[in-house]
C-alpha cells in the first residue's frame, strides 16, 4: 500500500544513458527528502544523489557530478534519476529512499523507506 518502486534500469554500453524513475504510492512524495543510492557486486551501498523536500537542492557524489541529473515530477510522485555518459563502474543495483527531514544527509542509514532496486549494468 505504501510503496516505492524503481524502475528503468537495463543493459547499456558506456557513454550510454538511462533514466531512472521511483515511483510513490500511498504517500506524497514530494514531502519527502529522496535518495538514490546504488550497490555493485562486492562493494558496499554508496550514496549516488539526493533532492530536499524543503527546496529542492541537490547533491552529487563526485562520482557522478556532471553526469547524472536528480529531479522531481510531483504530478507523477516521483523522482528520476537520468544518467548519461555511463561508465562500467557505474553498474549496481539503483535504490531510491525516503527521509523525513527536509534537507539531504548523504547518508544511507538517515533513510526510513526504500525501495527494491533496479539493475542497472553498463558493459560493452
Amino acid at each position: 500500500q505504501v510503496q516505492l518502486v524503481e524502475s528503468g534500469g537495463g543493459l547499456v554500453q558506456p557513454g550510454g544513458s538511462l533514466r531512472l524513475s521511483c515511483a510513490a504510492s500511498g504517500f506524497t512524495l514530494r514531502y519527502y527528502t529522496t535518495g538514490w543510492f546504488r550497490q555493485a557486486p562486492g562493494k558496499e551501498r554508496e550514496g549516488v544523489s539526493c533532492i530536499s523536500s524543503s527546496e529542492g537542492s541537490t547533491v552529487y557524489a563526485d562520482s557522478v557530478k556532471g553526469r547524472f541529473i536528480i529531479s522531481r515530477d510531483n504530478a507523477k510522485n516521483s523522482v528520476y534519476l537520468q544518467m548519461n555518459n555511463l561508465k562500467p563502474d557505474d553498474t549496481a543495483v539503483y535504490y531510491c529512499a525516503t527521509d523525513d527531514v527536509d534537507y539531504c544527509s548523504g547518508t544511507e542509514f538517515d533513510y526510513d523507506f526504500w525501495g527494491q532496486g533496479t539493475q542497472v549494468t553498463v558493459s560493452s
